[in-house]
């Protein structure tokens, strides 16, 4: 039975395409910013594996540094931090507040769960318009272990006094799934464009190309059990 749903917010919730004129503008083309976002979840995760933790923003403002270096660009302390700045004013995906509506409405808790700081995280959610939908904001940076490592997803369900298996992550990505269903929950998958699940490891039960459908997929399946 599922009693909570957790969110993954960047990319999952958010398009982090809104990023693209930026990086346009420093590097002369937004084909970079994805290699931006992939070198930040590397700092991070190097960070988690070997006990030196590092919080989202510090990771992100590092990745931008290190493709600078990589593009031999310049970029100024103004320049980097106005443009991890940006992180906290991204767009929703077109689908997303309709969904978040309709399953607010169900008896389960929506939960965002990030790995992004306290503070950006609920600034994220307000700005796009989509903070009224969630019961609360929950930032992996609290426990001081960034997903997919298990202690997130385990501080939602004794936020909520539940079994961790009771707790269902939504996410766009791949390693968040995993490190989901390693920690004991359930997980939903949203196959965004370019993202994929891995080969690797347990699958999720629920996949679909958008929340949309993702959303209609949970109130036919979980909220019957709840």
């Amino acid at each position: 039975m599922t009693q909570v749903l957790a969110f993954d917010v960047n990319e999952t919730l958010l398009d982090l395409k809104a990023l693209d004129p930026r990086f346009e503008d420093l590097f002369g083309t937004a084909a970079l910013r994805p290699l931006w976002f992939a070198q930040m979840l590397q700092l991070a995760f190097v960070g988690g594996l070997t006990g030196a933790y590092v919080d989202f923003t510090s990771a992100q403002k590092a990745a931008l540094r290190m493709l600078a270096a990589r593009q031999r660009v310049e970029l100024s302390d103004d320049q980097v931090d106005q443009t991890v700045a940006l992180m906290s004013s991204l767009p929703p995906h077109p689908e997303v507040p309709d969904a978040l509506a309709r399953l607010a409405a169900t008896p389960l808790k929506l939960v965002a769960l990030t790995n992004s700081v306290q503070e950006v995280a609920e600034q994220q959610l307000v700005n796009a318009g989509i903070r009224v939908h969630f019961d609360q904001v929950m930032s992996a940076d609290t426990v001081r272990h960034l997903k997919p490592s298990p202690e997130p997803y385990q501080a939602v369900a004794a936020a909520y006094d539940v079994p961790v298996g009771e707790v269902r992550l939504i996410a766009a990505h791949s390693w968040d799934v995993t490190g989901a269903l390693q920690a004991g929950c359930r997980a939903a998958f949203v196959a965004r464009p370019g993202m994929v699940l891995s080969p690797l490891g347990p699958r999720p039960d629920m996949v679909a190309d958008d929340l949309a459908a993702l959303a209609g997929l949970i109130v036919e399946r979980d909220t019957y059990a709840a």
